[in-house]
């Protein structure tokens, strides 16, 4: 293959926790070297990044693709091109499908799917439990063998605490990861906000931000019985954090993640009931989010993620109540994130590291990082741009977007997958 050297970059390392002027070689679809001096290798092909942000691409944990089932949403087709478009190099998919993924003829499906169309790496999730019922646990070890790299239900919380610590002992025994929707099921039921002055003026059905720390609190307790390896798709409250805190503290092995929608956004959004707000969990108080974006930084909270989820018009265009949850997002990851880049809340090597290298490091992954070794899977931004959100424009076949019409800044200029560019717009 040919050698790549990109030139006059910013480099943004999350795992040094630097952003600094340099050089990088890409050799063979892995990068060779990186360097800041100003004598440069030879190499084959010269790509001038003009001062743009170059950084490892963007391990996205939570997409929902919706093949089998609901093909008219989105597509293997269409998603990989919404990723390769915001920034993201590998997408990791759920199993919330029509039928679910659970089991090894179906998740062989989606991978084939996956390689003749999406132009990104894809590694699939399968559920935790057939059909995602919560009854009984699928065939984890065949599963692996056929590719999962992750069990989920994903927001259909295993209520059955014998199914699921099961579940955990044997995901346990095979070296699974386990991602799990921390909330208390029978008090979420049917909301559409978080409790509060707010929703009650509203009269929307709400939740108290306690039935997420119940979650946890549940499957905490479960993991110090099992050990196993668990990941809380979302954190979204500040209540959440002192038992997430206390957990790592006492060594168990877990990490969480929270939505790019939750760190950006809160429930005043959806004062006029627009229903491209509505989420799940529903958005929170301004306080909350500052709480979570606090974590992020700390590294608390280890992941940050698009949680895209397609839904159609007729799904959207409902009451708030009755109206599906879920936003796309793939697109939109890396401009919303660098609202906090902006604001002063975080750094770029620090959102890098949300959404990069945690991400990497928690699958076992190789990518992630700006080193010698690691795949040349990369994103080439430039984070001041401002631009108008335009629904319309973008790649997914939903537009289910809260940020339509919204100003934001950073655009990506390209995007390269082993070397190979997926997505340019120089």
């Amino acid at each position: 293959m040919t050698t790549i050297l990109f030139t006059n970059a910013r480099l943004i390392d999350p795992e040094a926790d630097t952003e600094t002027p340099g050089w990088l070689l890409v050799e063979n679809g892995q990068i060779s070297r990186v360097g800041s001096e100003a004598a440069t290798p030879e190499a084959e092909e010269y790509i001038d990044c003009n001062g743009a942000c170059l950084a490892p691409g963007i391990v996205d944990i939570g997409v929902k693709v919706c093949e089998p089932g609901e093909r008219h949403k989105e597509s293997y087709k269409s998603a990989g091109l919404a990723a390769a478009a915001g920034g993201i190099t590998t997408m990791v998919t759920r199993p919330d499908t029509l039928p679910a993924i659970d089991t090894p003829e179906v998740l062989s499906f989606a991978l084939r799917r996956a390689n003749e169309a999406a132009p990104v790496n894809v590694l699939p999730m399968a559920a935790l439990t057939k059909g995602r019922a919560g009854a009984e646990m699928t065939e984890i070890g065949f599963l692996m063998d056929a590719g999962a790299v992750a069990f989920t239900d994903c927001d259909h919380v295993v209520t059955n605490t014998k199914v699921f610590s099961r579940a955990l002992t044997y995901a346990r025994s095979v070296g699974a990861l386990v991602i799990a929707h921390p909330q208390e099921p029978i008090l979420s039921a049917g909301a559409a906000a978080t409790s509060g002055k707010f929703a009650s003026l509203r009269g929307l059905p709400a939740v108290s931000a306690m039935a997420e720390r119940m979650g946890l609190d549940r499957d905490i307790a479960l993991l110090e019985m099992t050990g196993a390896a668990y990941h809380a798709d979302q954190i979204t409250t500040a209540r959440a954090l002192p038992a997430l805190e206390r957990a790592k503290a006492n060594g168990l092995d877990i990490t969480a993640g929270t939505s790019i929608h939750h760190l950006t956004l809160n429930e005043m959004d959806v004062s006029n009931y627009r229903t491209f707000f509505k989420v799940k969990p529903p958005l929170r108080s301004e306080d909350d989010r500052q709480a979570i974006v606090a974590a992020l930084r700390d590294g608390l909270i280890d992941t940050l993620s698009s949680m895209h989820t397609p839904q159609d018009e007729e799904s959207k265009r409902l009451p708030f109540e009755e109206a599906a949850s879920g936003a796309v997002a793939l697109e939109t990851l890396l401009p919303a994130a660098l609202r906090l880049y902006h604001s002063s809340d975080l750094t770029l090597p620090q959102l890098f590291r949300a959404m990069a290298l945690n991400p990497a490091k928690r699958l076992g992954l190789p990518s992630g990082r700006l080193a010698a070794g690691a795949p040349a899977d990369l994103v080439l931004f430039t984070p001041d741009t401002p631009f108008m959100l335009d629904r319309e424009k973008l790649h997914s076949k939903s537009k289910n977007t809260p940020f339509d019409g919204a100003r934001m800044q950073g655009k990506v200029r390209a995007t390269y997958v082993a070397g190979t560019p997926v997505y340019e717009a120089f």
